[in-house]
């Protein structure tokens, strides 16, 4: 595999901003890791950090690059700091930025596909409310997402934090509820067709956001949504989630399987 940490510049934001990106890489001498090649344009995984993380939080916290090795899959890390993946009402348009400029930019690059099929997307916590709220909203880009202790209604977080806060940074005084933002209501007014984005959510039972990932799995199976869900054991942690990301990528419709 390749390890790429790339400094860009982003029109979107206007500034200088980073990603981190793992490229299949065909070897044969490699000692203890199991490349693979699946193609001229590779799968493609956009893995999304939490509020305290950057774009080099996975490669540091676990074994995601040795765990892709053998699957051929690029995975493109990009930066957002505190946005929640949104266009900030006073800040950055990260939403513009994630949807829009990123994967052009990205597949400018590398030799990534542009295919519906082969794009995905996954991220814990606030990285997970992110990468189901692309899926959701932009599912002609995205054909399946994975939410790993995922920050899922937004309403209720909002309602609970100080409103001269981050998310007042985020949404000024707007009401969220029943935009694009609330994805309990994003769920709720999905037509059921095959088109719509497959989802997988995994959240540990002592997590803090554990109720609210049930609550969201409860709404899915009510409007019949296509969810796969995994509630074991676990906290908000690394463990967690070095464990949890293997299971999203086996769940992962890639080539090859």
């Amino acid at each position: 595999m390749a390890l790429i940490q790339c400094q860009f510049y982003s029109d979107v934001l206007n500034l200088s901003t980073s990603m981190t990106v793992i490229l299949p890489q065909q070897t044969t001498t490699q000692i203890g890791m199991q490349n693979t090649l699946t193609g001229d344009k590779y799968q493609t995984l956009y893995l999304l950090h939490g509020l305290s993380d950057d774009d080099t939080i996975w490669t540091r916290r676990t074994s995601i690059e040795r765990y892709v090795a053998p699957l051929g899959l690029a995975v493109v890390m990009p930066q957002v700091h505190h946005s929640f993946y949104t266009d900030m009402k006073y800040g950055n348009k990260y939403w513009t930025f994630l949807t829009e400029e990123l994967p052009s930019i990205s597949r400018s690059f590398f030799p990534l596909s542009d295919a519906r099929e082969d794009n995905f997307v996954a991220g814990l916590s606030m990285g997970g409310y992110g990468a189901f709220k692309w899926a959701l909203n932009r599912p002609e880009q995205i054909s399946a997402a994975a939410s790993l202790s995922g920050a899922l209604d937004i309403v209720s977080l909002i309602n609970q934090a100080d409103q001269e806060g981050l998310f007042h940074l985020i949404y000024g005084n707007e009401d969220v509820a029943g935009t694009e933002h609330d994805l309990f209501s994003v769920i709720a007014r999905t037509n059921k067709n095959e088109k719509n984005p497959i989802l997988y959510q995994c959240c540990g039972t002592e997590d803090f956001l554990y109720k609210d990932n049930i609550r969201f799995k409860d709404l899915c199976e009510k409007t019949e949504y296509n969810l796969t869900t995994d509630f074991g054991s676990g906290d908000h942690e690394w463990d967690y989630w070095d464990k949890t990301i293997q299971d999203v990528l086996a769940w992962l419709p890639l080539k090859g399987k």
